[in-house]
């Protein structure tokens, strides 16, 4: 039989890395995000300067870890709204543990302990009793706002551990938060793509009751992630607050949780599960650091902050799934 030639130019190696290209899925984000750094720099020279680049960095790195942990969640088919409240409660646990007569270092062990257990009770409670996730965690953001609430009074701290090597290592230090995200970045990574876990992870959000069926302990598995997200929700939390010096009862844990979700899924982490991206998670978070950092710089007035945000985010998540359907068409 006589076969059909191949489209003209298929064969050829730039079609070939256009193809490849395409099949990424955080090309999407890596595109919208250079083109925000490009724009804001050209506005505002500023934009590029030392000093401002650190306070980017410090500022998404918080937003990065939590969204390398809803990639394990979301990646479940699960959610986490407690991730902030954690991350803004784990410095009381410090600062209460410290003001009793714990060392730092052992104040810092055991607010990690104490933002694992959370994490832990978020998993088993949805795993064992079948209450949707979405309801646990909120319900366990708004018991730890409370809490933060009646154990401070609500008045605001001094953060214990801001002088010595100790604090340039746990947040004082420009780029030590930074690092900090940058290893746990690695670490979640390598679990979710080089462990037999990460498989289970995947696996399970794939495929449910195929998961269970080959063996996989998917109750076990999510427990686990519900309790890596908390723990390293905790941890940049306690960097964050011996960083700034301080810590205010009065944030809301929805307001620092949301745009990790964000963050995750602008970088290709689907919401229906089985499929997530750490490096997407990673560029999702710098893309709203840059966007934050420059609505700010260019003077975009308070009132119009979030409108223009809300928009970019909006434009980048159809350029993703428009990308996406491009792809599909590449593939064929």
């Amino acid at each position: 039989m006589r076969q059909t030639p191949a489209p003209k130019g298929r064969g050829s190696v730039a079609y070939r890395l256009v193809q490849r290209a395409m099949q990424q899925r955080e090309l999407t984000v890596v595109l919208v995000t250079l083109f925000v750094i490009i724009y804001f720099g050209s506005v505002n020279s500023a934009f590029y300067t030392t000093a401002n680049i650190i306070t980017v960095c410090q500022y998404l790195a918080s937003i990065a870890v939590i969204a390398f942990g809803e990639v394990l969640i979301l990646s479940l088919g699960e959610i986490d709204l407690s991730a902030g409240a954690v991350y803004l409660s784990s410095p009381w646990f410090l600062y209460l543990f410290w003001h009793s007569g714990m060392p730092i270092g052992w104040a810092i062990v055991a607010s990690m302990a104490c933002c694992a257990g959370v994490g832990m009770i978020n998993g088993l409670i949805t795993v064992w009793l079948n209450v949707s996730s979405l309801i646990v965690t909120l319900a366990v953001n708004y018991v730890l706002f409370g809490f933060v609430l009646i154990e401070s009074n609500d008045i605001q701290v001094d953060m214990p551990g801001q002088t010595g090597h100790f604090s340039i290592i746990f947040g004082v230090g420009a780029w030590s938060t930074t690092l900090w995200a940058a290893v746990m970045m690695l670490a979640i990574w390598a679990l979710l793509k080089r462990t037999r876990f990460g498989l289970h992870v995947t696996a399970t959000g794939g495929n449910l009751l195929a998961a269970a069926e080959s063996g996989i302990r998917v109750r076990r598995v999510k427990v686990w992630c519900f309790i890596i997200i908390s723990a390293a929700s905790g941890l940049i939390g306690i960097l964050d607050a011996i960083r700034i010096g301080s810590i205010n009862p009065g944030s809301s844990g929805l307001d620092t949780v949301l745009p990790g979700i964000v963050a995750a899924v602008v970088g290709g982490t689907a919401l229906t599960g089985g499929r997530g991206t750490i490096v997407g998670a990673a560029l999702g978070a710098i893309f709203l650091g840059v966007l934050e950092d420059g609505f700010n710089l260019i003077g975009v007035n308070a009132n119009w902050f979030y409108l223009a945000e809300g928009v970019m985010i909006l434009v980048a998540m159809v350029a993703n799934t428009q990308l996406g359907i491009v792809a599909r068409r590449f593939r064929r």
